[in-house]
């Protein structure tokens, strides 16, 4: 098998927060109709993803969110990777942000078949490892809306 070469990552991420982001944001697109997030800070003992909405939230909505990540986490779905073309990517994923210098060959995360994205990270095997997600704070300001999350 010819290697695979990946452009070079320079940040060592906690799997399980790191994986909970790709549910996050697979859950914020099918609950709000938005993109994935716009910016992300993930660590290991919180994190914060900002999105582009046109309104903020209801609290029933945060609710909702916080309910439907932690049901995908407790469904143990296994994390699997592809390696493909960038040129196999570029209808089905959005390959604005990648770096300039980008390799041919893209690394495509999957959790079960709840969410894909492309990604370098690194991840939890199965989201049974992840813990329980819960939303610490949240803002909304200027068509962004900001929540800060953590693992218990």
């Amino acid at each position: 098998m010819e290697e695979i070469i990946l452009n070079d990552h320079n940040k060592q991420e906690y799997p399980p927060m790191h994986t909970c982001e790709h549910i996050v944001n697979g859950t914020m697109v099918r609950l709000f109709g938005c993109k994935r997030a716009i910016s992300s800070h993930i660590e290991r003992k919180k994190s914060k993803l900002d999105f582009a909405l046109e309104v903020a939230p209801t609290d029933e909505e945060i609710a909702l969110l916080e309910q439907k990540v932690n049901e995908v986490i407790s469904s143990h779905l296994p994390i699997t990777t592809a390696y493909l073309s960038l040129k196999e990517v570029e209808t089905r994923f959005d390959v604005n942000r990648l770096p300039e210098n980008v390799s041919e060959v893209v690394r495509v995360v999957r959790v079960g078949d709840y969410d894909e994205c492309l990604c370098v990270g690194t991840h939890v095997s199965n989201t049974s490892e992840i813990g329980t997600f819960k939303i610490t704070t949240h803002s909304f300001e200027n068509g962004v809306w900001r929540m800060r999350f953590k693992l218990v």
